[in-house]
């Protein structure tokens, strides 16, 4: 699978031309070992999280309105161009950041940054 073959929706709309997708997963770790009782310390998992960032070509389709959007929920889903949704992931996440870069001769880019809320599943 190649990069072009990804889909991110953001409440079952396509996010047009992504061009890029980083999806970070992470887990807290907690020591269990005390200080006195060995040389090594010792962890355990503890809650995790996950964050999504995006980048795409701002088309004729998105808006500079999308930056008034910061700060909402909305349900994500990831999968593969071919895929059904079982075999992507989805998860609710909040806005957290949306960027449009605008440099004389190139094309526009954005990127939305979002935090998940709960399960990525």
């Amino acid at each position: 699978m190649n990069g072009n073959n990804i889909i991110v929706t953001w409440n079952n709309v396509p996010i047009a031309a992504t061009k890029s997708t980083t999806i970070k997963v992470g887990a807290d770790t907690l020591e269990i070992a005390s200080p006195d009782a060995a040389k090594w310390r010792q962890f355990i998992a503890g809650r995790k999280d996950w964050s999504l960032t995006v980048g795409y070509l701002v088309t004729a389709s998105n808006k500079v309105r999308d930056l008034l959007q910061v700060g909402g929920s909305f349900s994500i889903i990831v999968k593969g161009r071919d895929a059904t949704t079982a075999q992507g992931v989805k998860g609710t996440a909040i806005l957290t950041e949306c960027q449009i870069t605008a440099t004389r001769g190139n094309l526009v880019q954005g990127s939305f940054s979002f935090q998940g809320s709960g399960a990525l599943e």
